[in-house]
């Protein structure tokens, strides 16, 4: 009984240190790159037309895009016979990024890529995603080949889940 323990306690020591290692390694690497809406666009455009791309827009500051971070988190773990590719579009000020952004991805272990939007003038770019979006946040954008679905406002796993298979139809 006491070698299982013993076991199991150098199994969890170096689990701990592979978190540790890992959770450094992000936080050094993973500071989001600042863009533009037209960088946005051309990165946007640059995703294969063989994956489903899912741009969510969010900010730390906004409760709901907080509580749907893990769901926006899972969607890549739902893949099927296509690839889907997450883009975490925040809209955070770019002057918060190392006190607010990156603490935030650090804490809640954000694995997909990010991105800060640094626009003065949402109006300029809003109806470029959607000429419906009021603007609001929580906002995703799924595209797949020619099909575009905009949904603004908090997305669950099932409206998720739905939607990946209405696009992949």
């Amino acid at each position: 009984m006491i070698l299982n323990f013993r076991r199991e306690k150098t199994r969890l020591v170096v689990f701990f240190i592979f978190l540790a290692a890992v959770t450094h390694s992000f936080a050094q690497n993973n500071t989001p790159a600042v863009i533009d809406f037209k960088q946005l666009n051309h990165k946007i455009e640059g995703i294969s037309q063989d994956s489903i791309l899912v741009v969510n827009f969010w900010a730390t500051w906004c409760k709901p895009c907080v509580e749907e971070m893990p769901i926006i988190e899972s969607i890549t773990s739902l893949q099927g016979e296509v690839p889907i590719k997450v883009l975490l579009v925040s809209l955070d000020f770019p002057e918060k990024i190392e006190s607010k952004l990156v603490p935030f991805m650090k804490k809640k272990v954000i694995l997909s890529e990010v991105v800060v939007l640094d626009e003065r003038n949402p109006n300029d770019w809003i109806p470029e995603i959607d000429d419906k979006w009021s603007g609001g946040i929580p906002a995703c954008l799924f595209i797949y080949k020619n099909k575009r679905i905009f949904h603004e406002g908090q997305v669950t796993l099932e409206f998720i889940e739905d939607t990946l298979n209405s696009l992949s139809l």
